[in-house]
């Protein structure tokens, strides 16, 4: 009795072939948690869990990790660059209105001689 029970539990699934089920074909969790008080909801909270292997998760569509820049030095390498883009485009912002407040200085003046 005892030699059957003992093959049927390591004939079994191993949690390694578990794993590796679920990292292959994917798990969804999705569950939704509400507070409401006298019918009127106060709170909800939405939770979506996905458990796959990154190859398969890339395969769903799912790659949010690559354009994080917490996660990802690609990602915040490029993030770094449109900083720097936004801010020199502020300076050259600047310059060109101080240079147009010039001009228009400039103009008023000349229209101010040529008037006299």
């Amino acid at each position: 009795m005892a030699s059957s029970s003992l093959n049927q539990s390591t004939s079994g699934s191993t949690l390694g072939e578990i794993l590796e089920k679920i990292l292959d074909k994917g798990v969804v969790i999705a569950g939704d948690i509400s507070i409401a008080l006298a019918d009127v909801e106060l709170l909800t909270i939405k939770i979506r869990l996905v458990v796959a292997s990154i190859d398969k998760a890339k395969e769903m569509g799912i790659d949010w990790w690559e354009s994080d820049p917490n996660l990802s030095s690609k990602a915040k390498a490029e993030k770094e660059q449109k900083e720097a883009l936004q801010k020199e485009e502020e300076l050259q912002t600047r310059l060109l209105q101080e240079q147009n407040k010039l001009l228009m200085e400039r103009l008023s003046k000349l229209e101010e001689n040529s008037r006299m």
